[in-house]
């Protein structure tokens, strides 16, 4: 079996896949890492989190076979596809996705870019050189968001309870997991990602994590655009607009 850690970008999903992973590492489950090199998946799953991209029947093919025999954690960005919905269905693939207000979302991947070209790093989000291209790139994702909510055996989480309400979501999570609470190695586990614990820790891109700082950011006339591209959306996200 395979489980997908799918989330919006800057939206706390690396850190989301990681207590996923060590998570389910407890039940014995293999390395996605180990499964990549074992298997010979460098060119399907990418990057330090096993980023598997979109989810195409082909790439889902290829990381499923090993899953036959295997259960790892691998992650994602991108929306449901006919093929996730096929090993969903088939009890073969368990998906979460977490999402986040797309305002500070789409600020934390401007910033994050710009870092990296301030470096000489530059990285995938690097092209967002300003405003309008944010809002554009983060549409994207929010229609990706709501094809995710349309989906059926998913667990949802939002990165703002993630992070205010840390004890209820990882309990969440470690049932739909199917993991033993009470463990001491699980418990051990979600003490390392506790919020405080996990700032700073490589691979998770957890950076500033403040919830609302676009509303010091952008100017008015940045937020008026914002609360006319996303009004629709933000209500039944869960955000005051």
């Amino acid at each position: 079996m395979i489980v997908l850690s799918v989330g919006m970008p800057r939206a706390g999903s690396g850190w989301h896949y990681n207590l996923i992973h060590d998570l389910m590492e407890t039940t014995g489950c293999a390395d996605a890492r180990d499964i990549r090199e074992r298997y010979r998946l460098q060119k399907i799953l990418t990057e330090v989190n096993c980023n598997i991209g979109v989810l195409s029947a082909r790439r889902l093919g290829l990381v499923m076979l090993p899953g036959l025999l295997n259960t790892f954690v691998i992650k994602a960005h991108a929306g449901p596809s006919t093929a996730s919905r096929f090993f969903s269905a088939l009890g073969w693939l368990r998906v979460t996705y977490i999402y986040r207000d797309p305002r500070d979302a789409m600020l934390s991947a401007y910033d994050f870019g710009q870092r990296a070209l301030t470096k000489g790093r530059p990285n995938a989000f690097s092209h967002l050189s300003d405003f309008d291209k944010s809002v554009d790139f983060m549409m994207e994702y929010v229609r990706i968001w709501e094809k995710w909510m349309a989906e059926k055996n998913v667990l949802v989480a939002r990165y703002e309870d993630l992070l205010t309400n840390y004890d209820v979501e990882s309990a969440k999570l470690a049932d739909y997991l199917k993991v033993n609470s009470t463990s001491p190695k699980v418990q051990a586990v979600v003490e390392k990602y506790r919020p405080d614990a996990a700032e700073g820790q490589q691979g998770l891109h957890f950076f500033k994590g403040k919830i609302g700082r676009f509303r010091e950011s952008y100017n008015e006339e940045q937020k008026t655009v914002l609360k006319a591209k996303l009004g629709a959306y933000l209500t039944r996200m869960g955000y005051d607009e």
